[in-house]
């Protein structure tokens, strides 16, 4: 709530009439020109003060007026009123010096100066001649009162001012004096402007802020400049409404390509002083040496951090290093120690191995007989190859404290013991040499019904078929097929397909099954022809009676037992021996020449067959270069079936 302020000093107030009770509502009507000018100061959206420097300036502006000095026109009385529209109203009028900034008022006050001197009726009065009608220069006045008084026409005149300057600068004019040549330029080309706070051009010392706001400006420039004045129709003087539509639309067209032209102008000018502008050269350096700076302390940057990434990566490696030659030297350790363990293990083993011998020997093997003496000696290595240490040292304990007998019977109890144990070990392995085969053949006959169906004939009769026909052989696998039909027993028709599945299934197995294979069919044979084996006094050796083959999983391990540990590690047979379970250092060792044996002939057999090949080739060039000399053909022929023949046996 708002108080009134007290009464000043020496005065007093009073109450003339009593104030009612009760308030009352009444419609009241703002009006007054206190209010209108409230009214134009909120459409316009300016201040009181504003108004008040608007009102300030129309009492300058009056005060102008009132000194307003007119610039006689010389020409003024030379002018043809018909021509009137080439005319220049502000100089006619006087108002050359000022043009487009001369105030309404001043326009007005002009008007009134040249009618008080220039009307006809006050020439006449002085005597001087005038025109009839619109002949007389006044006229020429009225009409540029006409177009200067009305906003519409004089914002047309001003477009097409003839005293403005439309050139624009070339790049080659503003080599050394850049702000002189293009100052002036656009300070008179920003007249056209609809916008009224344009940019300044500044100077050399303008910042990148600024010189970008200007010329930002100027590549969207807004002009209100149109060009209505140089309509060379005028649709008032149509007859009918067509014409004046035609008129429209030709005055329509020429006021486009007029604004056109202007609007290039402009880009030009901005072009050209862009261009030249030693601030934009200023600045595209600055930020050409901010960029190049930017990406050396990002090349910086990045080098620093491979350098911290190279010099942590040193470390650890440094510190891997460390703990694997720690690791490495435990290992050695480790190995020294279980080296020399095993070296006193295996002293001990020969020593009681020995001692084994020295005790069977002194009671002569517990027999008389040549030949029971031959047998016991075979199984005494036997319990030396497969009793272990301890095993063997209480058989010596055994044989040292009792009598011959006694320790015949703990002799023969062991030997049964480990026979029992290698006849186990047989049994497994001939279980699992069954498995594969049946998962074998169950993969390559593809669960048909003549992949079941396959006896030893038929295998023993494939086998020979294969050998019987090598490869080379025109149409191979269909005459195996046939050759097995016609001799086979089991009355199966084989095809080509079947005969290369179990061919293939018989390639995938073990060697020593192929043996086992070949074995019962020469029993087989034996038997059938009634072969008596010669006799001999020297019968074979249990021992290699007793041999388990080698199985698919072993032979893998075997390999890749091999690989891990090279020729010169120590102790390399023992090591490898150990990660084939089930096998000693003398099989792994046995194996191993074996498998070399058969790895040399098979590559002997590779080059027999790449020297054949190429005999073969220049046997037919030979053939090429003589195949009128039927007799040389028939030469090379025998020649190349007895070779073929001697890479088939």
């Amino acid at each position: 709530m708002l108080l009134l302020p007290g009464a000043p000093d020496g005065q007093g107030t009073a109450v003339t009439r009593a104030l009612s009770t009760a308030s009352v509502i009444c419609q009241v009507e703002p009006v007054g020109r206190w209010y209108e000018a409230f009214i134009k100061r909120r459409n316009r959206n300016i201040s009181a003060s504003f108004q008040e420097l608007e009102d300030k300036k129309e009492l300058s502006e009056e005060s102008e007026d009132e000194e307003l000095q007119l610039e006689e026109f010389p020409m003024l009385k030379t002018l043809d009123p018909k021509d009137w529209k080439n005319q220049d109203h502000y100089a006619v009028l006087g108002l050359g010096h000022l043009r487009y900034r001369a105030t309404q008022k001043q326009i007005k006050a002009a008007h009134k100066a040249m009618v008080l001197k220039h009307h006809p009726d006050k020439r006449k009065a002085a005597g001087e001649p005038i025109a009839e009608g619109e002949n007389d220069y006044f006229t020429c006045i009225t009409k540029a009162y006409e177009m200067l008084s009305d906003p519409a026409k004089r914002r047309a005149f001003n477009s097409i001012d003839p005293t403005f300057d439309n050139s624009v600068p070339s790049k080659n004019e503003a080599k050394d004096n850049f702000f002189e040549v293009f100052s002036p330029v656009f300070e008179r080309n920003s007249r056209w402007s609809n916008q009224k706070n344009v940019p300044k051009f500044g100077d050399m010392h303008s910042s990148f802020e600024d010189v970008d706001a200007f010329y930002s400006f100027w590549y969207n420039f807004d002009s209100w400049r149109e060009f209505s004045y140089l309509d060379e129709e005028e649709k008032e003087k149509a007859e009918c409404r067509d014409e004046r539509r035609w008129i429209e639309k030709q005055n329509r067209a020429a006021r486009a390509q007029r604004k056109k032209e202007e609007m290039n102008r402009i880009r030009t000018l901005v072009d050209n002083a862009y261009s030249c502008d030693p601030r934009i050269k200023k600045f595209k350096e600055e930020e050409k040496a901010k960029k190049e700076a930017e990406k050396k302390a990002k090349v910086e940057a990045k080098r620093k951090e491979q350098e911290a990434k190279e010099r942590q990566r040193q470390a650890e490696l440094e510190a891997a290093r460390l703990v694997k030659e720690k690791e490495e030297e435990e290992v050695r350790q480790q190995a020294l120690l279980a080296k020399k363990e095993k070296e006193i293990q295996k002293k001990a083993i020969k020593k009681e191995r020995q001692k084994l011998r020295t005790s069977c020997k002194n009671w002569n093997y517990f027999s008389d007989s040549e030949a029971e003496c031959v047998k016991m000696m075979e199984e005494i290595e036997k319990l030396c190859d497969r009793l272990e240490l301890t095993s063997l040292q209480c058989l010596n304990d055994i044989l040292a404290s009792t009598t011959k007998e006694e320790g015949k019977a703990a002799v023969e109890k062991q030997i049964e013991a480990i026979n029992e144990q290698i006849r186990k070990e047989k049994e497994e392995a001939e279980a699992r040499i069954r498995q594969a085969s049946k998962s074998t053949e169950k993969s390559a006959g593809g669960g048909g019904s003549s992949g079941k169906n396959w006896s030893e004939d038929d295998l023993q009769l494939l086998i020979k078929a294969v050998n019987l026909f090598p490869a080379g052989t025109n149409s191979r696998w269909e005459v195996i097929a046939n050759y097995m039909n016609l001799h086979s027993s089991s009355g199966i028709k084989r095809t080509a397909k079947d005969v290369i599945s179990k061919a293939k299934s018989l390639q995938k197995l073990d060697p020593h099954q192929k043996d086992d294979i070949n074995k019962k069919a020469f029993d087989k044979f034996k038997k059938e022809h009634g072969v008596v084996p010669h006799s001999d006094s020297a019968a074979p050796s249990e021992r290699f009676e007793d041999f388990i083959p080698w199985t698919t999983e072993e032979q893998k391990l075997l390999e890749q037992a091999l690989k891990t540990y090279p020729v010169n590690t120590p102790e390399r047979w023992e090591k490898i021996a150990s990660t084939v379970p089930g096998r000693s250092k003398k099989d792994c060792m046995k194996r191993y020449k074996v498998v070399y044996i058969y790895a040399y002939i098979n590559s002997v057999i590779d080059k027999f067959y790449s020297k054949l090949n190429y005999i073969t080739v220049i046997c037919l060039v030979k053939m090429k270069s003589h195949y009128k000399d039927r007799s040389f053909m028939i030469k090379i022929t025998l020649t190349h079936n007895r070779l073929w023949g001697m890479v088939a046996l």
